[in-house]
């Protein structure tokens, strides 16, 4: 019987997760297995999907991490904690949502943390940043929101807001956005990079380039710089796991 898998996003030519899977697949031999990037326009194609024949799981990208819930039967606590989804299952005929983008991170950076580390400015407002924020406050981290939609009741802070106060006292400095996404490989947040100094921290999701232009300003001040590589291997792995698992707690 062939195992169908696939990606849904908005557009997909420069994914990391065909390859990775289809990888996978020969790897352990599993020639019934197929990974499909499934590009949408609108959310709302979604529902043709997810009634195809011997569909058993998908990972989700942008922008539709926190769309794909209403299309969905449950969530997993994390998923719903988030209130974002990378990664559904089907279970007894019924989709689960899960969010392995919060494992891959907490995982990725852990290596790195420091007690200096106690405030982040995350760069975006999307399902990953959502990700990246309840990692961060699960370890007791503050966390700060930089987006163009200011709302100080939830430390979203605008562009304008950005001074050396603010750098000065994030240590942690997170870009959740694609900024500077291959191949738009010279853009990078507008960020007042004079104020980030050697005690900085500056994580990148982005993993195409290896060094965004984000991170190359970052390390020109002194920063301690990791991209999103490893985090897409950990979440990918953990998506596989969940697919695999039939008693997984949701």
């Amino acid at each position: 019987m062939i195992k169908n898998y696939g990606l849904i996003g908005e557009s997909l030519s420069h994914s990391f997760s065909k390859k990775y899977f289809e990888e996978k697949f020969s790897n352990l031999n599993l020639d019934n297995y197929i990974y499909t990037n499934f590009e949408l326009k609108e959310i709302k194609n979604v529902a043709e999907i997810l009634n195809i024949e011997n569909l058993f799981g998908l990972n989700i990208t942008n922008p539709y991490k926190t769309s794909i819930i209403n299309y969905v039967d449950s969530l997993s606590i994390e998923a719903k904690d988030i209130n974002a989804v990378n990664c559904i299952k089907k279970v007894n005929n019924k989709w689960v949502g899960f969010n392995t983008d919060y494992y891959g991170f907490s995982q990725s950076i852990k290596p790195f943390l420091e007690p200096k580390h106690n405030k982040a400015l995350i760069i975006g407002t999307g399902g990953a940043s959502k990700a990246v924020a309840y990692a961060l406050s699960k370890i007791g981290i503050d966390v700060f929101y930089l987006s163009r939609n200011v709302n100080a009741q939830q430390n979203v802070l605008g562009y304008n807001q950005l001074n050396k106060h603010v750098i000065e006292a994030c240590k942690l400095i997170v870009n959740c956005t694609p900024i500077g996404l291959y191949p738009n490989i010279n853009d990078c947040p507008n960020l007042p990079y004079e104020f980030i100094a050697e005690d900085h921290l500056c994580y990148d999701l982005i993993y195409n380039p290896k060094e965004s232009l984000f991170l190359s300003k970052c390390k020109t001040q002194g920063a301690l710089i990791v991209n999103g590589y490893s985090m897409l291997q950990l979440q990918a792995e953990k998506a596989w796991e969940i697919w695999n698992d039939f008693n997984v707690n949701f």
